[in-house]
């Protein structure tokens, strides 16, 4: 058999967190990710990647799934996953694949949310610990010894090296890292101890934004807490020197974390090319969501804004994957990597999947479009610890429109609390920072109103319903 006509073994490392603007290949400036560039130097790095509900919970869902939180039914981290759905994974044990997944899960535990359809789960229990974590499998609990990263690398190697046969394998590997509250190993403890470059919207004054931005409470400045720093600031600092102390603090434990996850995917990527498989192993690294690094003065995602909103994406399959030096610019979702995988493997995917299949776009056809914009919507209105507001939105190749629509709807996690809703407006070509709410500005009525007309039919597509508070756009209204 061919290496062509073999169907491909997959690797799909998702770390937590982790910023595109914190990977070498994304041009960062803080730090450097050789092993993780790798990927992309082998094959193709994706540009503009989003996710459709920026929290950890519900994106992994729809990763899994490849529908959106309102399909499959996790909307926000209080609403755990009916395990029982039909999965990428679902399909492919079903087509002959040995499956797997290591790591996090983070989608419920107990009877009917804990992972169904892997021959093999050892998973972190909730966030899992970053020291001697918990692992939770079909055989109860037990506490592993080591550094989480390097335990989870470990536990993924070992079941490949347990495999017999032929049959092609699929396994995750999901890492805790970064996440809050960033504990690096003693190995890359100090690692980045001098100065790291602090953002230029930094001291961003949210003055053209609705209150969303002004209630959350994710500021460095003010919502980092003694267990993410480590240290207690300096008494003799002023408010505005205490917050650059802590945005130190913060990225220097971060990166590290990101260093160790660096160190981890190179094991994997040595250990496939020792096997001889790394050539016709469909490998993918990205992350559940974005992450603000300072970016506005924040931490933490939620928010539609791109840093958050941006997945990193790096993809390889030597065999079947051009490498590629330019990358693939087109509007990529997290609901499209299930039916991607899928394809790549020969196995047909669910009628219920929303995605698309973008390996025509990785293989042989880099020009064919995906959409021409994508749907978002964050559910979790006013939690009690970042108090983001609820809303939705879409997000074209030039434009982005959000409504904050400001309410719970009784969904778990939300405080119950509801706000006058809001718009906003960002012009992403000529202000990518999105510094300047551009929605009363006159000479973006007509842009408004079609991008809410867009908005509008694009629910409907997707079977989302929009707020109540939402009124039929006006553009719609007449034409009915």
């Amino acid at each position: 058999m061919s290496t062509r006509d073999k169907r491909p073994n997959i690797v799909f490392i998702l770390t937590d967190d982790h910023a595109s603007h914190a990977i070498g290949a994304y041009g960062s400036v803080v730090n450097d990710t050789p092993r993780i560039d790798e990927i992309g130097e082998n094959g193709v790095r994706l540009d503009n990647c989003f996710c459709t509900n920026s929290l950890c919970t519900p994106s992994r869902a729809s990763i899994l799934t490849g529908t959106y939180s309102h399909v499959n039914g996790v909307t926000t981290l209080e609403t755990p996953i009916d395990a029982s759905q039909p999965t990428f994974i679902s399909q492919l044990r079903d087509a002959g694949y040995r499956t797997a997944i290591v790591g996090k899960w983070h989608m419920g535990e107990g009877d009917g949310h804990n992972p169904q359809g892997f021959d093999y789960w050892p998973v972190l229990r909730d966030q899992g610990e970053y020291v001697d974590p918990q692992i939770l499998t079909r055989d109860g609990v037990e506490i592993v010894e080591g550094y989480a990263t390097d335990v989870i690398t470990d536990l993924a190697l070992n079941w490949l090296d347990s495999l017999d046969g032929d049959e092609p394998w699929c396994v995750l590997i999901h890492h805790k890292a970064p996440h809050r509250p960033w504990i690096p190993d003693e190995k890359h403890k100090g690692m980045y101890a001098g100065p790291i470059r602090v953002p230029e919207t930094f001291d961003d004054d949210y003055s053209t934004r609705t209150s969303a931005a002004h209630r959350a409470a994710m500021r460095i400045a003010d919502h980092l807490t003694l267990e993410d720093l480590k240290q207690t600031p300096p008494a003799d600092l002023t408010y505005e020197q205490a917050a650059l102390w802590k945005y130190q603090r913060y990225m220097e434990d971060y990166l590290a974390c990101v260093a160790s996850v660096d160190d981890n995917v190179g094991r994997v990527i040595d250990d496939l090319r020792e096997r001889g498989e790394f050539d016709d192993t469909l490998l993918m690294y990205s992350s559940d969501q974005g992450f603000f690094l300072g970016d506005h003065g924040w931490f933490d995602k939620r928010f539609m804004y791109d840093e958050s909103l941006r997945m990193p994406m790096l993809i390889s399959c030597p065999s079947r994957i051009p490498q590629r030096d330019e990358p693939l610019e087109h509007i990529v979702t997290n609901v499209d990597f299930a039916q991607t995988i899928l394809e790549a493997a020969g196995v047909n995917a669910l009628d219920r999947m929303q995605g698309i299949s973008i390996w025509p776009q990785l293989t042989s056809d880099p020009a064919r479009t995906t959409r021409d914009a994508m749907y978002y919507r964050y559910y979790e209105n006013d939690d009690v610890n970042h108090h983001a507001f609820a809303h939705y939105g879409i997000r074209t190749d030039r434009y982005k429109l959000i409504y904050f629509y400001n309410d719970g709807l009784g969904l778990p996690g939300s405080s119950g609390r509801s706000y006058p809703p809001e718009w906003e407006l960002y012009d992403l070509h000529d202000d990518p920072e999105e510094l300047r709410n551009l929605y009363n500005d006159p000479a973006f009525a007509d842009i408004r109103e079609d991008l809410k007309a867009r908005l509008w039919v694009l629910q409907a597509e997707l079977g989302d319903e929009p707020h109540p508070s939402q009124p039929v756009p006006s553009r719609l209204a007449e034409s009915a």
